[in-house]
């Protein structure tokens, strides 16, 4: 099942602490409870988000992606919930918010631990009561979305320093699922190597792209600190440089052909 969803991060999934992972994703999809995914940056929560929404009955609707720590607080609030034309400098037409395009499927809040807590509370009224407010607009309108969050960050320890609101914290982690970084499932790293080097030869036209048996080990030894999208990154930039469509050791990062042999 697990092998027809084309992504790397889900792909050839070997490790036990993964499997609990796509299980307990796979029995939360079925309901409309909200999901707070977290785990370090790089592991693939987005990937694991759409994967819940694809075995959701919402899976015929939108699935929209909202980076809360890439905008400021005031573009954040108007991405969300939309606005009113003259509702503030630049507004000179209506626009509506990723809630009201994610109406009826499902919105995923990546880094949701970015939000300034004056916007905690106006999302913790939309997940409350199931309506959004446009900025400059008095009227409440019904949402039916179902919410997704992530964050790298401890947000039982923000809420503890006042950083992030314990009631909201409460509303989007009824079910916590908890990511591992790739160097606690070392027995997945070889599979999405192999993988991903099969997409990257798809990706780059590069037919019969093949690992060598020489970056196996360092493959295998390095701790991946940037988890998945780091050895993504990794293979497809060796892929670039490999001659004769086999990537050697050669071909790897430094810090990576390092690791093999120290």
């Amino acid at each position: 099942e697990l092998k027809s969803f084309a992504r790397p991060e889900l792909a050839e999934i070997r490790s036990k602490a993964f499997e609990r992972v796509i299980d307990l994703s796979t029995r939360v999809a079925r309901f409309d409870s909200s999901v707070l995914i977290t785990g370090e940056s790089g592991v693939g929560k987005e990937v694991l988000a759409s994967f819940i929404h694809k075995k959701s009955g919402r899976s015929k609707h939108a699935f929209v992606v909202v980076n809360c720590g890439a905008l400021p607080e005031a573009l954040l609030e108007s991405e969300l919930f939309g606005h009113r034309a003259g509702s503030f400098t630049g507004a000179v037409r209506d626009r509506e918010g990723l809630f009201e395009e994610a109406q009826h499927g499902t919105i995923f809040l990546d880094e949701i631990g970015d939000v300034p807590i004056d916007l905690q509370v106006k999302l913790l009224r939309v997940l409350q009561e199931k309506e959004i407010r446009s900025i400059g607009e008095n009227v409440q309108r019904p949402v039916d979305v179902r919410v997704i969050a992530a964050t790298n960050r401890n947000l039982t320890e923000d809420v503890r320093r006042g950083r992030f609101r314990e009631d909201l914290y409460y509303r989007i982690a009824v079910v916590e699922i908890h990511v591992p970084p790739l160097r606690e499932r070392p027995e997945d790293i070889l599979p999405l190597a192999r993988f991903l080097t099969q997409r990257m030869a798809r990706q780059l036209n590069l037919p019969g792209l093949v690992l060598d048996a020489s970056v196996l080990e360092p493959l295998q030894k390095y701790p991946w600190p940037g988890n998945v999208r780091e050895l993504e990154n990794s293979i497809e930039r060796a892929a670039v440089v490999a001659d004769d469509r086999r990537i050697l050791q050669k071909n790897l990062p430094a810090a990576i052909r390092d690791t093999g042999t120290g």
